[in-house]
């Protein structure tokens, strides 16, 4: 049984607030490189419902985000295709933060510093309830996955590959 933590705001979770969305917080233990599977693996969660908040970039080095599962990897060639971009690969970390004002590690969809094009996995959206970065590393919230599409206004896309 976990125990419980005051957790304090974030950008995410003001944005969330303000949008009058309910969310769960879920805190724990963050480990350097352990990914997806670890705060599955912690929380009791399947990673296939724990979220990974991606910063990538088209040739033209325009930021996006992409939501994929925890437990599959982005097929960079698919979703280029799928968004009409001759390439897209992932940001460098200092990029990736500048255009977040997250940490990496610690990267959530919502309140970010910049305003991006959000593509969110199609499958991720069958989901009843998905856990994602809440703002900070060792934080993830629960929420109903349609809230990537009414706040985020994210486009469903078909890129997933199993690692």
């Amino acid at each position: 049984m976990s125990k419980s933590r005051h957790v304090s705001e974030t950008p995410a979770t003001q944005f969330l607030r303000r949008q009058n969305v309910a969310f769960g917080e879920h805190p724990y233990d963050y480990v350097e490189h352990g990914g997806t599977a670890e705060s599955a693996r912690q929380l009791g969660v399947d990673e296939h419902h724990v979220v990974k908040t991606l910063l990538m970039e088209d040739e033209h080095a325009k930021p996006l985000i992409v939501l994929m599962h925890g437990d599959r990897t982005v097929s960079t060639k698919n979703l280029a295709r799928q968004i009409g971009a001759k390439r897209v690969e992932p940001c460098k970390p200092e990029v990736a933060s500048r255009h977040s004002g997250y940490m990496i590690g610690g990267t959530s969809p919502f309140g970010t510093k910049k305003a991006m094009p959000v593509y969110v996995e199609s499958t991720i959206l069958e989901l009843a309830k998905i856990w994602i970065n809440g703002g900070r590393r060792g934080f993830l919230i629960s929420i109903e996955p349609h809230v990537l599409t009414s706040l985020l206004s994210a486009k469903a896309v078909q890129c997933a590959s199993v690692d």
